[in-house]
């Protein structure tokens, strides 16, 4: 087949969707999981790699039908139309890009001033988390190819330095450190560490917001969703044995913002703490890069649609979408006001909002779609399970977060009845996006 220009390829798409979930998990919220399950967190992992691909499932089968950058909103308006409700998750997913934006940036921020040994200051992290988010707003301005290359080779770099750290790791394993708690306390908190561990899979549904901009969406959406899922799930497992296989959960727990270096010095001493760091800043890095193209994907398909003000559709600076940098700016606030892990949570809140209205939706249209529904119907109990636990855990240990979360969707849905009787913009499929816009042509 002749490569189409300017087109992401399989394995580009493949890129961009693991660049943003390992840039989540792995080096984002490895000490947030050990602090609250501790040796349990391989099977948290586990347990939050299965639910997920329940969930990819569903974004498959339609993912290979409806090609557009809209994601899982073009779906959800496949089976319910323009309800108030969609607009609602449609603001949501796109709140979701700018909260794991802060999310990846607050964890390079903490990596890079460790690497470097320089004080966590909130001057210096607010610093960082500005140069990180402006630099790759930046490279944002170059487009999808742009993005897409610069992930290739990211990836490359970040999955070998991980896989670098398993394969040496595996060695020095002490299998006392491994030992399971399966005590009903143990087993609750592996179910809370997952609830929150879910995030760190997250990012296989990027791959939906760049359809329209591969070379086969057809054909490859589905094979980029469960490749990105299955090697992002062997890498967690590995690097999670591994870790806890080689430090008390005490000490992984003490340096919980850059835990995944600190893993690294029982066997490789402080080059491991460098490489790690390293890697980590690559993750991150890319993390954000892939997030930022969504975002603002996301926010110049919506505004086309009509959901989010026309201002988020123009063209500013480099001919780049307005979106861009509304989503940037947005993101670094969030940095700078959010803890870890309270915006680990928010994000997981959102995704689990957006993810039972996905499958609820693949449900309605799995005779055109394909795929069994009791397989769907599984992926919703197990998806509505995880939110919430999310909830009461939360309730239990951040009520700031668990008040955030609950009011969050009466104040979008307030905005949308707002918005949405004051323009009468209505939300549209592609297909009439594209002849409203030819029409006007």
């Amino acid at each position: 087949m002749e490569r189409k220009k300017g087109k992401l390829t399989l394995w580009e798409a493949v890129a961009i969707a693991v660049g943003t979930m390992i840039g989540a998990g792995i080096f984002s919220i490895l000490g947030v999981g050990a602090q609250i399950c501790g040796t349990n967190l391989p099977l948290a992992f586990v347990i939050a790699g299965l639910v997920a691909w329940f969930v990819a499932y569903s974004y498959a089968h339609l993912g290979r039908v409806y090609v557009s950058n809209a994601g899982p909103i073009e779906f959800i308006i496949r089976a319910f139309g323009d309800r108030l409700f969609v607009g609602v998750l449609a603001f949501l997913y796109w709140f979701s890009f700018v909260v794991s934006i802060s999310l990846f940036a607050k964890a390079f921020a903490y990596y890079g001033l460790a690497l470097f040994h320089i004080p966590f200051n909130p001057l210096y992290v607010a610093l960082v988390e500005a140069f990180v988010i402006a630099f790759f707003t930046v490279l944002n301005f170059f487009g999808a190819k742009a993005v897409g290359r610069v992930e290739f080779y990211i990836v490359l770099l970040k999955v070998a330095i991980l896989l670098s750290f398993v394969v040496l790791g595996i060695w020095t394993i002490k299998p006392e450190l491994l030992k399971l708690d399966l005590t009903p306390q143990g087993l609750r908190d592996t179910l809370y560490a997952a609830s929150i561990l879910f995030l760190t899979y997250m990012g296989f549904g990027i791959i939906t917001n760049a359809s329209e901009d591969m070379e086969n969406p057809k054909r490859d959406v589905p094979r980029a969703i469960y490749l990105s899922l299955f090697i992002v799930m062997l890498v967690y497992v590995g690097v999670a044995l591994v870790a806890i296989g080689n430090l008390p959960v005490e000490q992984l727990i003490k340096a919980k913002e850059y835990a995944l270096a600190e893993a690294a010095k029982p066997f490789l001493g402080n080059l491991g703490f460098v490489l790690v760091s390293l890697g980590a800043l690559l993750s991150t890095s890319s993390a954000i890069n892939a997030s930022l193209y969504g975002g603002a994907n996301v926010a110049y398909v919506f505004a086309r649609k009509g959901e989010l003000p026309e201002f988020f559709e123009r063209k500013v600076w480099f001919e780049a979408p307005e979106g861009l940098y509304i989503t940037a700016i947005l993101a670094l606030l969030f940095a700078l006001f959010f803890n870890l892990e309270g915006v680990a949570s928010l994000i997981s809140f959102a995704f689990i909002v957006i993810y039972q209205f996905v499958l609820l939706s693949h449900y309605r249209l799995a005779d055109v779609v394909g795929g069994y529904r009791w397989v769907i119907v599984l992926g919703l109990v197990f998806v509505t399970t995880v939110g919430v636990i999310l909830l009461f855990y939360q309730y239990k240990v951040n009520k700031e977060v668990f008040y955030t979360a609950v009011v969050l969707i009466p104040l979008i849905t307030l905005f949308e009845w707002f918005y949405k009787s004051k323009t009468q913009r209505r939300f549209k499929t592609r297909e009439e996006t594209l002849k409203a816009e030819s029409q006007k042509s």
